[in-house]
């Protein structure tokens, strides 16, 4: 399959490391140009040092405020590819989650993207084609414990998604989630020495972290930042252009069901 996105304009948020690197980086490489954003000119700027060959576009702008998604429109005011791959994540006592916890995860992992959404699905069913996709998690299908109000924005996208892809019916948009599984990126190792600890060898607090508290998954390994790229990219070329409303799963068998 060849997956040719030149001539596309892709906005990927987030991108400035982890999984939303990934997948500006993927983006490029099949041709498209691509806005790489990040809170801060200086993280954008060092982020795309190390991106290699492609058409990139500094999008410094804190998207989890309307103040920022303005300003990404007005380096962006159109794209043909959104990712809305932002978001926050950490563990977290249940009953020690504050009101402005709950408010945090939702404006950043939730808001963020259907403010974005909404800016941008007007002018792509104009032009009668676009790819809008948001970066859910295993956690949209099964909560986990200790960060109950991050699983929560996560199946939240899951309904945001199906809801815009009803919006964009027979208009050549195609609205998609992809459900993520446990990925190897900083963020994740930190997580995974807070429950895990500091003392042994990262493979061994890999392993020992999936089989505590990641059993279910059929992988047995953390995934990596490219495969959920890989995804993200068939979803937002011409060749998927039958897919749309759904739940896509790049988890690594951790979810235990057929269908999402």
């Amino acid at each position: 399959m060849r997956l040719d996105l030149t001539s596309k304009t892709a906005l990927v948020t987030g991108s400035t490391q982890g999984i939303g690197r990934a997948i500006a980086r993927g983006l490029a490489s099949a041709g498209a140009r691509v806005g790489v954003n990040g809170r801060s000119a200086a993280s954008v700027s060092e982020a795309l040092k190390e991106m290699g060959d492609g058409d990139f576009v500094a999008v410094p702008a804190d998207v989890a405020t309307a103040e920022g998604a303005e300003a990404v429109l007005e380096r962006l005011p159109a794209v043909d590819i959104l990712v809305n791959n932002l978001g926050i994540f950490g563990a977290q006592p249940a009953l020690e989650i504050t009101d402005d916890d709950w408010r945090r995860y939702f404006e950043v992992n939730v808001l963020a993207a259907v403010r974005l959404t909404r800016a941008y699905l007007p002018g792509m069913r104009d032009r009668g084609w676009g790819r809008i996709q948001y970066i859910a998690s295993d956690s949209a299908v099964v909560t986990p414990a200790e960060m109950i109000h991050y699983g929560m924005t996560k199946t939240a996208l899951l309904a945001v998604s199906r809801g815009f892809a009803k919006e964009a019916a027979g208009s050549g948009v195609t609205v998609n989630s992809v459900i993520a599984g446990p990925t190897h990126t900083g963020g994740v190792e930190d997580f995974v020495r807070s429950l895990v600890g500091d003392d042994l060898p990262w493979n061994e607090a890999q392993r020992e972290f999936m089989v505590k508290h990641r059993p279910q998954s059929l992988l047995q390994r953390l995934i990596e930042p490219e495969e959920i790229a890989n995804m993200v990219v068939y979803l937002a070329s011409p060749l998927a252009s039958a897919t749309t409303g759904g739940a896509v799963r790049v988890d690594g068998g951790y979810v235990d069901a057929i269908l999402p």
